[in-house]
């Protein structure tokens, strides 16, 4: 260690080291502020008048597009060859996987985690409301009769553009 330099510096402070919970605490105050957010919105296939287009943001009628991304291979090498996109996701879900025992969350729900932190309560709860609602509205579409196909898919649209608006 350098001259000059206190040994206390690197050490914690005296009232925490004596309370555990407030330790367990600074550090989950700490993970949830220092890890960056890898927020990936849903992709839409829209088709209209019988062009197709992809979007972030739902239509009417859209089909959700699994986007995740995917480890490519060198055509030269034939070696594992990962974009920036795959080595933050493979990083964050190790990290979330590292970090579990203190939230008690997995890769996914910590993404989410992430991704609404820092909305209001009041966003929160909705958007807690729309993760259950969601699904039960793709089934609706998934289910309904040609009489009422056009409103399941308008409520489908309007629960997904909330959804996307509230950027949960």
């Amino acid at each position: 260690m350098a001259e000059g330099l206190p040994m206390r510096l690197f050490s914690t402070p005296r009232h925490a080291s004596h309370c555990p919970s407030t330790r367990s605490l600074l550090l989950l105050a700490l993970v949830c502020c220092a890890a960056p957010a890898f927020a990936q919105k849903p992709v839409y296939r829209c088709e209209t008048a019988g062009r197709v287009s992809y979007s972030d943001a739902p239509c009417v009628g859209a089909t959700e597009i699994d986007a995740t991304p995917t480890q490519g291979m060198d055509k030269m090498t034939g070696k594992s060859r990962k974009g920036q996109d795959v080595q933050r996701a493979e990083r964050n879900a190790a990290f979330a996987e590292a970090i579990q025992p203190l939230t008690g969350m997995n890769a996914d729900e910590y993404r989410v985690h992430q991704r609404r932190f820092k909305l209001s309560p009041a966003d929160k709860l909705e958007c807690a409301r729309l993760d259950n609602r969601l699904p039960g509205l793709k089934k609706s579409v998934q289910a309904a009769a040609a009489n009422d196909l056009a409103q399941a898919e308008v409520d489908l649209y309007k629960a997904r553009k909330r959804f996307n608006d509230l950027n949960c």
